[in-house]
């Protein structure tokens, strides 16, 4: 008899998979050439009960992990299967792979599942004692720095010295990018599209402040 693929069943969500794996229970921690396991197919495709099952019957360890150091979290594609992960599973969200990013960051980067990336900012500030993830009055170094800029927005400052921008726009600059960093929207279409015209603002502000010299500057 054939050995069937139980990667393949796995993805599929088969109903022959956990007969099959009861038949031979060792085989629930298999994991193939690339070290990609039954778990991680499971979260990929979203297939929950299966997740639990796997630990909880075959007691599959949350945190194995492939060949690039990343755990199922890694490849969780919705929020329900990151939620299952961490508060069933107990998979350790603050992992790091072998480049030294965690799930969060690996979502995030990517930006195909930014409610994913979203979560597992919430879970982290949580476990953190940083509330629910919104922005804490007096709060941590975290959430008092500006965020970084948007993967579309580059800000090129050219041969401008700390002389040649006038107080006040560097001021009124910073309050303003720290006001729309605290709205919901910030990480949305409509928040990166306010971001990107409060540079090129504020840009223009700093060339009209350079006495007429000629200072390139550039947003992309």
């Amino acid at each position: 008899m054939t050995t069937p693929n139980i990667f393949i069943l796995a993805s599929d969500n088969s109903p022959q998979l956990l007969p099959f794996l009861r038949s031979n229970p060792s085989l629930a921690s298999s994991q193939d050439a690339h070290g990609y396991s039954l778990l991680h197919a499971a979260a990929s495709y979203n297939h929950h009960n299966l997740l639990r099952t796997l630990h909880h019957e075959f007691h599959v360890d949350p945190n194995m992990r492939d060949e690039d150091g990343e755990t199922p979290l890694f490849v969780a594609e919705t929020v329900e299967t990151a939620q299952i992960l961490i508060d069933d599973l107990h998979c350790d969200f603050s992992h790091k792979n072998d480049e030294g990013i965690t799930a969060e960051e690996r979502i995030r980067g990517e930006g195909d599942f930014v409610a994913v990336a979203d979560y597992l900012k919430e879970v982290r500030m949580r476990e953190s004692g940083g509330g629910n993830g919104e922005v804490q009055d007096g709060g941590g170094e975290e959430e008092q720095r500006p965020p970084p800029l948007p993967p579309n927005v580059t800000v090129n400052m050219g041969t401008a010295t700390e002389e040649d921008v006038p107080e006040e726009v560097d001021r009124v600059f910073r309050a303003k990018i720290e006001e729309l960093a605290a709205r919901e929207d910030f990480r949305d279409e409509e928040g990166q599209r306010r971001l990107k015209e409060l540079v090129t603002e504020a840009v223009r502000g700093v060339e009209r402040g350079t006495d007429g010299r000629d200072v390139r500057r550039r947003v992309d």
